[in-house]
């Protein structure tokens, strides 16, 4: 997704959903302008003083996120651990100029949901994922990659479908990402969501599995508890 930092009438054709009101006047714009000025429907950034817009996404690219939240969402409920979002949900990093971003998605722990606002998580997430594609493979890689260690988000998600790779960070005791390596399974084990691991072969699967199916093989027999006390709340 390609980086817009233009005014408004550089954006009048632009595809996705703009905010109703006037655009933020000057050279720089503070976050406080951004963010009264965006909306719940608005795909949009703060960086430097800047509004970053994004292009539209690809197919692939959605079906990956949607895959990830579905699974990750109920995850959260089975076990209790805290919520995940999706984009457009800011993520305002610390300190005046830290960026507001919208990433692909954000897990906030149970013990952090404190630092939920409306429509804004203030401070990091605790896992952040980007689905990168080729228009955001700079700004994924490099970019954000450089934000999100400097603002603390302790692990970071790189799932590229352009190449069919999947990369995840920690921070070390330095605040620098270190490289979490695949184990002999396929297996990526999160260090910070407790218990939860994925094989990155399920992400380049045509279609992508069903997210019922991850779920099975991954939290099983808690799933399994899950939905027979859903079943039987609904027989009450």
């Amino acid at each position: 997704m390609s980086e817009l930092r233009e005014k408004p009438n550089k954006l009048k054709d632009y595809p996705y959903h703009l905010p109703d009101k006037p655009f933020p006047a000057g050279p720089y714009i503070t976050y406080e302008e951004f963010f009264d000025w965006t909306d719940e429907d608005t795909h949009a950034e703060w960086v430097d003083g800047e509004i970053v817009m994004p292009s539209p996404a690809t197919e692939k690219h959605q079906e990956t996120v949607g895959f990830l939240y579905e699974v990750l969402r109920i995850y959260m409920r089975v076990k209790n651990a805290g919520r995940v979002f999706q984009a457009p949900f800011q993520m305002k990093l610390p300190g005046k100029h830290g960026s507001g971003r919208e990433p692909d998605l954000v897990f906030i722990a149970k013990n952090n949901l404190s630092r939920l606002e409306t429509g804004l998580i203030r401070g990091p997430g605790d896992i952040v994922i980007e689905v990168v594609s080729l228009e955001s493979v700079e700004r994924d890689r490099v970019d954000k990659y450089k934000e999100y260690a400097a603002g603390g988000v302790p692990e970071y998600w790189l799932i590229d479908v352009t190449i069919g790779e999947a990369e995840f960070y920690c921070l070390d005791a330095n605040n620098q990402y270190q490289r979490v390596p695949i184990d002999h399974e396929g297996k990526f084990h999160s260090q910070i969501l407790p218990d939860f691991w994925l094989k990155p072969e399920w992400l380049w699967e045509a279609p992508l599995p069903e997210p019922e199916d991850i779920l099975f093989e991954i939290a099983e027999p808690a799933y399994s508890a899950y939905l027979n006390n859903k079943l039987q709340r609904r027989k009450k």
